[in-house]
């Protein structure tokens, strides 16, 4: 057991867990280190984004995200967990591969989705889904965190047995956390953390009905809470905003923001440290 999966999974079993906003870029994980979370995220819609693709059908490269995900460790020295849509691979071997790789980048975990790229099928097979956690999970040997992730209601299948049959058995095979964004409500949350106990749950945001707080998600048992791409949309929509500002004359709107020396003093910060 590597000393960086404990220091990890120490914050998922304490009480409270942890909030893990995703970053995607260098300049974004300092701001999040700077405001004191203990651990950050990738983000692969964010990432994907930032390059001008789409997310969930490796418009972005392993490597690619392997090394974006390598900069925000080095700059932040922070946990980080990697966000690799469905493992980067077709096979539960290939699976297995980008865990070591992510192990020898630095990662602090990564998760694995049960997601296709396929429109026309996007969750895998039930027995396709739990061998690839398994291979998952004995390629990270405790050195790395292995999120188990079902994507079944983010992708149309709004069925809460199958989800907690999958999550259920993603625990069993091993995976240390698990996850299914943005189930339909507060009784889904507790009814996943409750059948996957005592394993940590991750909820992405909220619900899908209604925005709680930290302390309304942690009561119902969220050991982690991770944002997704909701920061950068955050970004992007102030940009937008002042982009249209800027079209119609006004100039002082758009000029509003970080000066270039709090950057300077963040950037200057991490190369120091």
């Amino acid at each position: 057991m590597s000393e960086l999966y404990e220091k990890f999974m120490a914050l998922h079993t304490r009480e409270g867990g942890l909030v893990m906003p995703n970053a995607w870029d260098g300049l974004s994980a300092l701001v999040l280190a700077d405001a004191g979370f203990e651990a950050i995220a990738t983000s692969s819609a964010a990432f994907a984004a930032t390059l001008g693709r789409p997310d969930g059908r490796h418009a972005v490269s392993l490597p690619e995200h392997l090394d974006h995900a390598s900069l925000l460790v080095r700059l932040t020295g922070l946990p980080v967990n990697g966000d690799f849509e469905d493992g980067y691979g077709e096979t539960p071997s290939a699976v297995a591969e980008t865990v070591e790789a992510a192990v020898a980048a630095g990662l602090a975990g990564i998760g694995i989705e049960d997601t296709t790229g396929n429109p026309e099928q996007p969750i895998r097979a039930f027995d396709d889904a739990v061998l690839r956690i398994r291979h998952a999970v004995a390629a990270g040997n405790r050195r790395i965190v292995i999120t188990g992730r079902t994507d079944n209601f983010f992708l149309g299948n709004p069925d809460l047995d199958d989800t907690i049959r999958r999550l259920t058995a993603f625990a069993e095979a091993g995976a240390d956390v698990l996850y299914a964004p943005f189930p339909p409500d507060l009784a889904s949350v507790r009814a996943i953390v409750a059948a996957v106990a005592p394993k940590p749950v991750n909820v992405v945001v909220s619900p899908a009905d209604k925005i709680l707080t930290v302390a309304e998600l942690q009561a119902a048992g969220v050991k982690r809470i991770s944002l997704g791409m909701s920061l950068y949309g955050h970004a992007i929509a102030s940009l937008e905003k002042a982009a249209k500002s800027l079209a119609s004359g006004d100039i002082a709107s758009a000029a509003t923001g970080i000066g270039f020396p709090r950057l300077t003093e963040l950037l200057t910060q991490a190369h120091q440290s």
